[in-house]
């Protein structure tokens, strides 16, 4: 594993992908004993990122890891209530106050925090190898298996061959696209402009989201700043700069009268990304020698932000399912076959979920020019509290959470 880069070097696990799945993944595997092999394609972590939630399912991983305690000393805040204004009703419609988890709170973290940390813990072992600037190009195939990745480096091209290779490479995936899997395309109505405002006193307690005629706003507070993603039609992003800066500053402000004063902070079209959502999931997550997890297996819709969450649960499972058979030799299409059967489930859920949000609400929302009202769900929601603990267990913890079952055998070094 200590190969200079450039050369051909050996494993038993290489992960193409330094975000959250593919984190979590070597990170657990090395505590288990797994030699693994992270490649991150940047040099580091520090990029904007648009779900920078922490939710309670992932908190808890951190409390079974015994982490927890350090890892809440991250700059975070804490989202206890899911609320909105719709028209002119504001409404709560979820409670994560009353989960039987450790921390009954969303925490919102920037995402580079939160890989730092774990690559942090990840080299405490001696089995756990991260390269940042090294960028999964291509698979090495024998014998109608993938035995290993070539990445591009600075310092040339550098092979990895390994038992296994994990694609953890995000929703434009090199490794499943190499690996030949199908993908089915579920559509997405709705693309997402992502921006930064200053955040004031006052700005407490503001609601997640604002629905207006056509529009949308979600506001995240994220102490200093306030992180606002404001939706659009699908393929509607020129049409929007096309109209006009002032326009579009004009359009948040509708939606919400206290940013009047600084909408004038975003200055160009520069300090606006485009965020293209999709919705996807692979029919089948492996090959012989190969795995995808996280978004690499299936992307989500920005609904819920549980996206993140939801890839954390793959690699605890994949971890789970893995370590022994990795330990012990090659992890055979079986064993492959179970992480998928294992996560299948909340996946497919989630995302139909996800689906019928996206077609009964925002579909009806952006489409019309008329001021809307709750719908008769989110009324009851919103009367009774009691009903406001399912959406925020469904957004909290999400469907068959996972826990830790590896061991910690890899020889940490202390701190």
């Amino acid at each position: 594993m200590n190969a200079t880069t450039g050369e051909e070097i050996q494993t038993t696990c290489v992960i193409a992908g330094g975000g959250p799945a593919g984190m979590m993944l070597g990170f657990l595997l090395a505590r288990a004993g797994v030699e693994v092999v992270v490649l991150e394609k940047h040099a580091d972590f520090l990029r904007d990122f648009r779900g920078d939630t922490i939710h309670p399912s992932t908190l808890d991983l951190m409390h079974e890891l015994g982490l927890l305690p350090e890892f809440l000393k991250l700059p975070h805040q804490e989202l206890c209530y899911i609320s909105a204004v719709i028209g002119k009703t504001s409404v709560q419609i979820g409670d994560l106050t009353h989960l039987p988890t450790q921390c009954r709170f969303i925490a919102l973290m920037p995402q580079w925090d939160f890989l730092n940390f774990l690559a942090k813990q990840g080299a405490r072992y001696p089995a756990f190898d991260l390269r940042m600037k090294a960028e999964v190009t291509d698979l090495i195939e024998q014998d109608g298996r993938f035995v290993g990745v070539r990445a591009r480096t600075p310092s040339g091209e550098l092979a990895i061959t390994a038992a296994l290779v994990v694609g953890a490479d995000g929703r434009h995936s090199t490794v499943r696209e190499r690996a030949g899997l199908v993908v089915d395309d579920f559509g997405a109505p709705m693309d997402i402009l992502w921006m930064r405002l200053s955040r004031q006193p006052g700005d407490a307690g503001e609601p997640l989201m604002r629905i207006g005629a056509g529009k949308m706003l979600g506001m995240l507070d994220r102490g200093d700043f306030l992180q606002c993603a404001f939706v659009i039609p699908k393929g509607a992003a020129d049409e929007v700069r096309q109209r006009g800066l002032e326009t579009f500053r004009a359009d948040i402000v509708e939606l919400a009268p206290l940013l009047k004063d600084r909408v004038a902070q975003l200055q160009s079209w520069d300090d606006i990304k485009l965020l293209t959502v999709k919705v996807d999931r692979l029919r089948e997550w492996y090959r012989p020698g190969l795995l995808c997890i996280g978004d690499a297996a299936h992307a989500m819709s920005p609904i819920g932000g549980v996206g993140i969450n939801l890839a954390i649960q793959d690699a605890v499972a994949a971890a789970n399912r893995l370590a022994d058979p990795l330990r012990t030799g090659q992890a055979g299409v079986e064993v492959l076959a179970d992480v998928q059967r294992r996560r299948m489930f909340p996946t497919r859920v989630t995302q139909r979920m996800q689906l019928v949000a996206q077609n009964k609400l925002l579909c009806r929302v952006l489409s019309s020019r008329e001021l809307p009202t709750p719908p008769l769900p989110m009324r009851l929601i919103n009367r009774f509290p009691l009903l406001q603990r399912i959406p925020g267990r469904v957004v909290g913890l999400g469907f068959r959470p996972e826990h830790i079952a590896t061991p910690d055998v890899g020889g940490a070094a202390t701190t």
